[in-house]
């Protein structure tokens, strides 16, 4: 199982290398995910080996402090806790101001000064009062020390103990100093550490505060989600309208919501008709009216009108609960590039110790000086910096997830980074993906002289859930066709049904079904061959051995479908589409969108292994895909990629889910890893480079011509980590393509435009629903209507009538003009 916890007490990359060390030694853990960022980690262990006390105590015994993220108590207690960070660091600069004004003020322009505290005139003062303004320092910061020692006494060490050792010694040297004085060694005065002591702790926290400020930026994205999902729930109960907490609602309660409310839950309408704002989850502007049967998502929004919703998903269940799960795991996730940091991150402290007596004792032997053999050694241990390695790769995951997020791209895990950014090749199912998945029956060609055929057809058809079925239901509805009983139904996937109707039995398939059957199909092959010419999909109705009728349909091409593989091409990305329809039918559809690589007449079965063929012939694939049958080839992919739209177990087996259903966001989700991955390495290469350029000089090998002291030094740590999470948050710089509508058009030959004059819509719902009535018409590509010129501007196949057009309008509830 896996099982989230609060991890308090870490600092650095070191301690993320300590705490995952201790859980990985703990009798059944299987892996462990630490996040610096979130002061958390995920544990997938076995349950029946080890428990979550077990993994808490092991964390505890290295000096964090654990917790499960489940424990209400230990949650409220985070929460209630203020922070005092910005009053804390206000408070030590006030006094290291002071230290600097004694120390520094006669450098400056001879500042007034107390004889009692001037340096020349009683050193011994000079010395005390220094003193005693850093102990206040010392004393708010005193956790560095208790800490950092503590780690180190368990042979732990991390940064904290890097600046505890920093801030003893020069506070060791500074006290030394001071009895030196007190024996009349007045030349000691020029190397009091005492302002070192208080500029390293007040420093450095300055530094973690910018950098706390920094890091709440890069979870502002998944705060927002959190904020989407209602508190607060309205419930049917007997008779009577009652308020409760959104968690408490359960599978079939009635939920009541009312213009302006959010829906609380994923539920079915069974009463009312509203035009609800569905953005938060799927990114799209414009309002969808929705009816009775309509599936309604939790988190969105009721512009108009009034729903009673039953409900199908509640709590952890809802979309937008798996949408902010999926986000909150990708960014506790870590990337396989992230190996490296952790690997120096758990000996860095070590190292770092041993270079600063290294360079303490280079120092005495060179120069024979304490007190600049001493100021190098605390440079080198407070100028490295174990947070800039930690956080290189956290922030920039966390971003990126949460921009995702915001753009209705959902990463699964942080290792699909390095995967997105080496795809290739683009593997698209048709139905669905390129299509959208709504074919309409365009032929039914009959060759006997029953009369009720179409009705035989229907009753067969009703019982599969199939979307070509789908279609032929609606034409059949349309037609007026009647229901009969039907005997001995089977399905057959991806070929064909089988069925008794009035004691005639019924085969209704493709081209391969049929001849599977040594039925005689010849006298139509003719016929099948011009359907399927024309990009529609021929199916053979057989009754009692004899083919009786042809039946074509043609899935309608999403609108953007052409535009976004033609930039996928230009992104240099092969496509190529997956299909089990026939080999005509096919490369009409691909044709049409501008693809030249078409793999047909595959059995969903057969999909994985087209996928696998493709990888043997060194192809990194994206498969591409919304359906059940697509789920062994997501997995199987390099790079799964589901619709948003899709079944929710090709949502489960894929790596990423477009939530708004647009081809064109397949390239998204692959430049927005580019650049996440192009961040993390620049985040990277400056931790390391940053880490060694500034470590040598510290340790004086360029003395006396240049070098640093611990203020300098305790200054460009704290830059360095506040620098590489500024760079991780240039990920949300990043602008999603988007392809509009003008663009579309651009594309459509053989098309006609009509503008057409609308009386009576008042708002976004009536915009939404007249374009939605034109877009129910077959062959209209597009249609967008303008609220204040009152127009509808569509977009449609030479053989849509502007009658038809003006019908569907009138039909609405628009007057036409």
């Amino acid at each position: 199982m896996k099982e989230k916890f609060n991890v308090l007490g870490m600092s650095c990359a070191a301690c993320v290398s300590h705490v995952e060390k201790s859980v990985m030694g703990v009798n059944g853990v299987i892996s462990c995910d630490v996040n610096l960022l979130k002061n958390s980690m995920t544990v997938e262990y076995d349950s029946n080996v080890c428990n979550s006390t077990s993994i808490i105590n092991a964390v505890n015994k290295e000096g964090y402090k654990a917790s499960s993220i489940n424990n209400k108590q230990n949650i409220n207690t985070l929460e209630n806790k203020k922070d005092y960070s910005l009053l804390k660091l206000i408070i030590a600069f006030v006094f290291l101001l002071m230290i600097m004004y004694i120390t520094m003020g006669h450098m400056m322009l001879n500042w007034p000064i107390f004889d009692c505290f001037n340096h020349k005139i009683n050193p011994m003062g000079y010395a005390l009062i220094q003193m005693l303004l850093v102990l206040p320092i010392l004393y708010i910061y005193r956790n560095y020390f208790i800490n950092g020692f503590l780690k180190l006494v368990r042979k732990n060490p991390n940064m904290d103990s890097l600046i505890a050792i920093g801030a003893f010694a020069s506070m060791g040297y500074g006290i030394f100093a001071l009895f030196m004085i007190s024996l009349g060694y007045i030349n000691y005065a020029h190397n009091l550490y005492f302002e070192s002591a208080g500029m390293i702790l007040t420093l450095v926290s300055l530094g973690k505060f910018l950098e706390g400020a920094s890091k709440k930026k890069t979870t502002s994205a998944i705060t927002k989600l959190m904020d989407l999902a209602p508190k607060r729930a309205t419930i049917l109960a007997d008779g009577k309208e009652i308020e409760i907490d959104s968690k408490d609602v359960k599978i079939k309660d009635i939920v009541i919501v009312k213009k302006g409310g959010a829906i609380p839950i994923d539920g079915i309408v069974i009463e009312g008709a509203a035009a609800v704002d569905q953005s938060s989850i799927t990114g799209e502007p414009i309002p969808e009216v929705k009816k009775i049967g309509d599936e309604v998502y939790s988190a969105t929004i009721i512009n108009q009108g009034y729903l009673k919703i039953e409900a199908t998903k509640v709590g952890e269940d809802t979309s937008i609960a798996n949408i902010i799960k999926l986000v909150d795991e990708a960014s506790n996730s870590k990337a396989p590039i992230s190996r490296l940091a952790d690997k120096i991150s758990g000996v860095f402290v070590p190292i770092i110790l041993l270079i600063s007596l290294v360079t303490f004792g280079f120092n005495m032997i060179m120069n024979r000086d304490v007190s600049v053999s001493l100021d190098f050694a605390i440079t080198v241990v407070v100028i490295a910096c174990p947070c800039a390695l930690g956080l290189a790769t956290p922030v920039a995951i966390m971003v990126a997830s949460g921009k995702g997020a915001t753009n209705g791209l959902l990463i699964k895990d942080a290792k699909i980074l390095e995967k997105a950014h080496k795809v290739d090749t683009v593997v698209l199912d048709k139905t669905g993906t390129i299509t959208l998945g709504r074919p309409l029956v365009t032929d039914f060609v009959i060759y006997d002289d029953s009369n009720d055929l179409l009705s035989c057809v229907y009753s067969i058809e009703n019982m599969s859930e199939h979307p070509i079925a789908t279609s032929i239901i609606k034409y059949a509805e349309e037609n007026k066709a009647r229901l009969y009983d039907v005997l001995d139904f089977k399905s057959l996937d991806g070929k064909g049904i089988i069925g008794k109707v009035n004691d005639n039995e019924y085969k209704i398939g493709n081209y391969e079904f049929i001849r599977e059957l040594d039925i005689d199909s010849s006298d139509f092959k003719d016929k099948y061959n011009s359907l399927s010419n024309e990009g529609k999909t021929p199916l053979f109705v057989v009754k009692n051995g004899s083919v009786v009728a042809i039946i074509a349909v043609k899935d309608i091409i999403k609108d953007n479908a052409k535009a976004a593989i033609t930039e996928l091409k230009n992104n240099k990305i092969d496509v190529i589409m997956l299909t089990g329809d026939n080999n005509i039918t096919a490369n009409v559809i691909a044709s049409e969108v501008g693809i030249t690589k078409v793999i047909s007449d595959v059995h969903p079965t057969d999909k994985l292994e087209v996928i696998n063929n493709l990888a043997k012939q060194g192809k990194k694939c994206a498969m591409v895909g919304d359906g059940i049958n697509d789920a062994p080839a997501l997995m199987g992919a390099y790079l799964g990629i589901a619709i948003g739209a899709g079944a929710d177990i090709a949502l489960e087996s894929s790596d990423i889910v477009l939530v708004k259903n647009e081809l064109i966001d397949v390239l998204n989700a692959i430049n927005l890893r580019k650049k996440t991955m192009k961040t993390i390495k620049m985040n990277l290469f400056w931790a390391f480079f940053y880490n060694l350029i500034c470590v040598i000089i510290a340790t004086g090998i360029f003395y006396p011509s240049f070098y640093i002291n611990p203020m300098i030094g305790s200054l460009a740590m704290s830059i360095s980590s506040v620098t590489v999470v500024l760079n991780a948050l240039t990920i949300n710089l990043f602008k999603p393509k988007r392809i509009k509508k003008d663009d579309i058009t651009k594309e459509v030959g053989n098309m006609n435009t009509f503008v057409i004059k609308v009386s009576g819509m008042m708002c976004k719902h009536c915009k939404a629903n007249a374009e939605k009535a034109c877009m129910a018409i077959a062959g209209v590509e597009s249609a967008a209507a303008d609220l204040d010129n009152q127009t509808v501007t569509v977009v449609a196949a030479s053989n849509v009538s502007l009658e038809a057009l003006k019908k569907a309008i009138l039909d609405a509830g628009y007057e036409v003009l």
